[in-house]
């Protein structure tokens, strides 16, 4: 566990470290979730704020701070989509996601055919071809994990060069972690029920 010490012996704590040493896990896309989630439980229960009522002022920030760059970890490690971006941005790749909108040309035409056919879909009120979207999506979200575990679990480069700029892979995988992004949010927008003015709008006629 990486938090040993009480809080009162921690002379030099290091808020630096990244998210993964911060949990004692390997820096890779490929995480085992229980462990992920045993150790949060272990680092909480060491750091929890409500341990340390009657601590000193110092060591009730102490917690504080401990407690919420945990909590921070935890969830960007435990989601897929933040675990990627996060691996990305420490390899020196940042998704900048609001600046950079640079994905694989043929995903390019493929969110857009999903647009054209979603509206399709709700103006006729077909809910099995929903399905089928929803379907056909859940297969792509798969296809760009895999993807990106291929990329960034692969062995890092060896030589002197290593280290002096991203490799390509980890560009191709941020590019990836933009497709993953809107796969999502694309997601959320097939979840949202149909409009009921459609919802007869294939039945037979009386």
């Amino acid at each position: 566990m990486p938090f040993h010490a009480p809080l009162e012996a921690q002379g030099r704590v290091d808020f630096s470290q990244d998210h993964f040493t911060l949990f004692g896990l390997p820096a890779r896309f490929t995480l085992d979730t229980d462990a992920l989630t045993r150790t949060w439980r272990q680092l909480q229960a060491a750091v929890h704020p409500d341990r340390f009522v009657n601590a000193s002022p110092a060591d009730k920030r102490l917690a504080m701070q401990w407690s919420t760059q945990v909590n921070t970890a935890y969830r960007t490690l435990k989601d897929a989509q933040q675990r990627a971006a996060y691996l990305c941005e420490l390899r020196g790749v940042p998704i900048d996601a609001e600046r950079n909108t640079a994905m694989p040309t043929e995903f390019l035409m493929q969110q857009l055919q999903w647009r054209e056919r979603l509206d399709d879909v709700r103006e006729a009120g077909d809910a099995g071809a929903l399905q089928a979207m929803a379907d056909e999506v859940e297969r792509a979200r798969d296809q760009t994990l895999l993807r990106l575990a291929t990329l960034l679990d692969q062995a890092p480069r060896a030589g002197p060069e290593a280290s002096e700029l991203p490799s390509q892979s980890t560009r191709d995988a941020a590019a990836l972690v933009r497709v993953l992004m809107f796969i999502d949010k694309f997601r959320q927008d097939l979840a949202s029920p149909l409009p009921r003015s459609g919802s007869n709008l294939n039945a037979p006629a009386a």
